[in-house]
């Protein structure tokens, strides 16, 4: 049943064109858990067809998964401080956590930002410390743009050369899922190893 009205939503949505590819990444990349799979794959397989635009599908899921990530991000930065300090103690969260918090963000904020938007059930997350933290808005939005890009392209470029064959789909996915997981291990270690010598 949910799987039945998630595709009358994306019938409903890819009747709006790019305008409808925006608003379901819009909606993906905000506080609202949406699989961007179930938008971009398609788009990628219409856009193999001739009956859409590579250029245009890429322009629309970075818009809309940007401003996603904007509303996460104010939201976190206007209303989560405030919040966390007054009904954080009621989850065990103290104020010394929100402070170690802000301090990892203000030191790793931009590696975070483009490691998490690449890992599924964290992507529409990771702007909420980001904006509890106060990150620096132009590091947040270059990063949150790289990972969201290579994302979308991903997923679009997977349905633009086998959008046809759902069980295709289904083993790539999760093997790029995979080599992805291990790239960004790597990626991390990487950087890790990099502000250690540094210091």
């Amino acid at each position: 049943m949910i799987h039945e009205a998630a595709q009358l939503l994306v019938d409903l949505i890819f009747d709006w064109g790019y305008l409808g590819i925006f608003i379901m990444m819009a909606i993906e990349s905000s506080f609202v858990p949406f699989p961007s799979e179930i938008v971009l794959i398609p788009a990628g397989y219409l856009a193999s067809q001739g009956e859409m635009s590579i250029s245009m599908i890429m322009l629309a899921a970075l818009g809309g998964s940007m401003v996603g990530a904007f509303i996460n991000y104010y939201l976190a930065l206007t209303l989560g401080r405030t919040l966390l300090s007054k009904y954080g103690k009621y989850f065990f969260i103290k104020e010394s956590a929100i402070v170690k918090m802000e301090d990892f963000f203000e030191s790793h904020g931009h590696i975070s930002t483009f490691t998490g938007r690449l890992i599924p059930g964290i992507r529409q997350l990771i702007s909420i410390p980001a904006g509890l933290a106060r990150m620096n808005i132009a590091q947040f939005a270059a990063f949150t743009a790289l990972g969201a890009g290579i994302w979308a392209l991903f997923l679009t470029l997977l349905g633009y050369f086998i959008g046809e064959n759902q069980e295709l789909i289904n083993i790539y996915l999760k093997q790029v899922t995979m080599i992805v997981m291990g790239l960004l291990v790597i990626i991390v270690f990487v950087y890790y190893r990099y502000k250690k010598n540094r210091g």
